[in-house]
C-alpha cells in the first residue's frame, strides 16, 4: 500500500524529479534557495524538505466525515531549506542555543523573520507509560509548548504546528532535547488559493524538523500524513486528511483515491488524460478571493464539520441506531452501521451501490415546512439540540466545547445530502479512470466528457448544498465552461480560492485567453503575473527530503 511506503530521501535532484524537463527547470530554484540560506545563516543547509500543493479533482468537504476523495499533487510546492544552527565558529553547538530553538525566515519579504523556542511544560517530565504512548501515538500529549495564536493568521504558526508533532512523538522526555534549527521557506503555492498551501507548509515543516533531528528512519508516508493532520489542527483547522495525504502520498502522472475508513489508505489511479484524443490537462484558476480557513473557520470550515457531525447523530437516531451521550460518530461510520455487513462495503464498487440505497434515508433530516419561511431547510440551535436527544449541557460538551461556530440556521439536511452524493461522484470518477486504464489504445473524448460532467455536478453541489463556493468562483466556473472546458469545479476548502478545469491540451492558451477576457480581476494581468493566477499543471510526486552534500 502507498501509505506504508517510507518517506523518500534523495541525494540528487534528478532522482527526486525524474522528469528531466522538470528537474532542469527546478535546479536553478533549488540552487538559489541554498545560496540564499548560506547568505542569511552563514552556513549551508543540510536538507531541503519539499511538499507539494494539491488539486482535489473531486470529493470536497467529505474527507472529515471519512469518505474517499480524489486529489492529485501539483507541481507548485513549498521548499524548506534547513540545518542545525551553528555557532560563529561554524560548528553545530546545541548548548550555545536554546534547546530546539528555531530561526525561521521566508523568501517573501512580507513574512518577517521569526525566532522561537519550545518550552517545557513540566520539569519532572512524563512517566514511562506516557513516554511509550508518545512514541507510538501522534495524539499523545506533549510536555512541550509552542505559542500559536489561532485568532491571528501568522506564517510561522504553520512552522510551529509542524514542529509540535516532532516534539510530541520523538522528544517525550526532558532528557532528550531537539537540535536548534535554522530554516528558510520558499513557496510557489499561492496562499489562500484552495491549492492547500497550508497543508504543504505543515508537511514541509514537519519533514524539516524530522530530517534535522535524524528522525526519518522507519517513518512511513501514512504516519507522516497522520502527524501532519494532527499538527494542522493546532492552527485551528479540523482537517480531515485529504490535503496532507495528497501532498505526501501522490505519484507522478496519477491521482490517488484516498479513503479514510476504516483506516487511511491510498490507491494511485492513472489519469486517462495523456491517452485521450485530444489529450487533456487540468487548469487551475485562482479567483483571487483569499480563502483563509483559520480566520473564517467558525462560519465556514469548522461550521461544516459540526453540521455534519450533528447530522450523523440525528440520522443515527432516526435510523434506530443506538448512541451513548458522549458518542460523536461521523456520517461514514453511521453508514457502515446502517449497512450491518462488512461484505457490503468490501470494495469501492459495493460501497457505491450501498450509498445509492442509503441516499433516500437522508430525507429523514429534512425539517417539516410548518412554521418556517419558504425554502428554509436549516434548523435553529434549539432545534438541533432537541433533535440530538441530548441535554443542552451534553450537546455543548460533545459538539461545541472544542470548536467555535456561528450560525442562525444549521443546515444538517443540505450538508448530509452533499456528503452522500459527492461520495458517489468520487467513486464514479474512479470507475471512469479505471475503465480507461483497462481499455487499449487511444481513448475517445467521451472519457473527458464523463469526467467533466461529474466535475460540473460536484461544483453545483458545493455551491447549493455545501454552500462552500462564492460569487466569484461561480463566475469563474461558468466562464470556464463557456471557454471550452469539459468540466469545472471549485477545489479546496472553498469560499474563494481556485477552480480546476479539464481542458484539451492543445486549447490551453485559447482557454486562458478567453477566461482572462471574461474575468475582470485578470484583465490587466500579463506574462508571469497572469501565469501565477491561471496555469495548467501535471500530477506531481509527493513530499520528499533532499539530503545535501556535507
Amino acid at each position: 500500500m502507498a501509505a506504508e511506503l517510507p518517506i523518500p530521501i534523495f541525494t540528487s535532484l534528478d532522482k527526486a524529479l525524474p522528469d528531466l524537463e522538470t528537474a532542469a527547470s527546478q535546479a536553478v530554484r533549488y540552487n538559489t534557495v541554498v545560496q540564499e540560506y548560506e547568505k542569511r545563516f552563514g552556513h549551508k543547509p543540510t536538507y531541503i524538505a519539499r511538499a507539494p500543493g494539491r488539486v482535489n479533482l473531486i470529493g470536497e468537504h467529505i474527507d472529515y466525515v471519512l469518505f474517499g476523495c480524489f486529489p492529485a499533487a501539483i507541481e507548485r510546492d513549498i521548499l524548506i531549506a534547513c540545518g542545525p544552527s551553528q555557532s560563529p565558529s561554524g560548528t553545530s553547538t546545541p548548548s550555545a542555543h536554546a534547546p530546539g530553538g528555531v530561526k525561521a525566515e521566508n523568501f517573501d519579504p512580507k513574512y518577517k523573520p521569526q525566532h522561537f523556542a519550545p518550552m517545557l511544560k513540566m520539569e519532572k517530565g512524563p512517566s514511562a507509560s506516557q513516554e511509550a504512548d508518545a512514541a507510538s501515538n501522534v495524539h499523545a500529549e506533549t510536555l512541550w509548548h509552542l505559542e500559536i495564536d489561532k485568532r491571528e493568521l501568522r506564517w510561522e504558526s504553520y512552522v510551529k504546528a509542524g514542529y509540535y508533532g516532532v516534539l510530541n512523538r520523538f522528544f517525550p522526555s526532558p532528557s532528550s532535547r531537539p537540535l536548534p534549527v535554522d530554516l528558510l521557506v520558499n513557496g510557489s503555492v499561492p496562499s489562500g488559493s484552495g491549492l492547500s498551501s497550508s497543508a504543504a507548509m505543515v508537511v514541509a515543516s514537519t519533514l524539516a524538523f524530522l530530517a534535522v533531528n535524524n528522525k526519518l528512519d522507519g517513518l512511513t508516508k501514512g504516519q507522516l500524513v497522520e502527524m501532519a493532520m494532527e499538527n494542522e489542527k493546532r492552527v485551528g483547522v479540523n482537517s480531515g486528511g485529504l490535503d496532507q495525504a495528497a501532498s505526501v502520498i501522490c505519484t507522478p502522472h496519477s491521482a490517488i483515491f484516498v479513503d479514510f475508513f476504516p483506516r487511511l489508505s491510498a490507491e494511485p489511479i492513472p489519469l486517462p488524460t495523456p491517452r485521450t484524443i485530444p489529450r487533456a490537462v487540468f487548469v487551475c484558476a485562482n479567483s483571487l478571493v483569499v480563502s483563509d480557513k483559520v480566520v473564517s473557520a467558525k462560519i465556514h470550515y469548522n461550521l461544516r464539520v459540526v453540521e455534519t457531525l450533528v447530522a450523523a447523530r440525528v440520522l443515527a437516531l432516526r435510523l434506530g441506531l443506538s448512541l451513548g451521550p458522549s458518542d460523536r460518530p461521523r456520517i461514514r461510520e453511521i453508514f457502515s452501521r446502517w449497512l450491518g455487513s462488512p461484505d457490503l462495503e468490501s470494495s469501492p464498487d459495493k460501497v457505491k451501490a450501498s450509498l445509492e440505497r442509503f441516499l433516500p434515508e437522508i430525507e429523514k433530516l429534512k425539517p417539516a415546512p410548518e412554521g418556517r419561511k419558504a425554502g428554509e431547510l436549516g434548523v435553529t440551535m434549539a432545534e438541533m439540540v432537541e433533535w440530538s436527544g441530548l441535554s443542552q449541557a451534553q450537546f455543548h460538551e460533545v459538539y461545541l466545547s472544542w470548536v467555535d461556530v456561528e450560525a442562525e440556521y444549521f443546515q444538517l439536511y443540505k450538508r448530509a445530502r452533499h456528503v452522500i452524493t459527492e461520495a458517489i461522484r468520487v467513486l464514479e470518477f474512479r470507475e471512469a479512470c479505471l475503465r480507461a486504464q483497462a481499455a487499449e489504445g487511444a481513448l475517445p473524448d467521451d472519457t473527458l466528457r464523463a469526467l467533466g460532467a461529474l466535475m460540473d455536478a460536484s461544483h453545483e453541489s458545493c455551491a447549493a448544498l455545501c454552500e462552500s463556493s462564492c460569487a466569484e468562483v461561480d463566475q469563474l466556473a461558468a466562464l470556464a465552461r463557456a471557454s471550452g472546458a469539459y468540466g469545472c469545479r471549485i477545489t479546496g476548502a472553498g469560499w474563494g480560492g481556485c477552480t480546476v478545469s479539464l481542458v484539451a491540451e492543445d486549447k490551453v492558451e485559447e482557454f486562458i485567453a478567453k477566461v482572462k477576457e471574461g474575468y475582470a480581476p485578470y484583465k490587466d494581468l500579463q506574462g508571469d503575473a497572469l501565469h501565477e493566477v491561471i496555469f495548467a499543471t501535471k500530477p506531481s510526486s509527493g513530499a520528499f527530503v533532499l539530503k545535501l552534500e556535507e
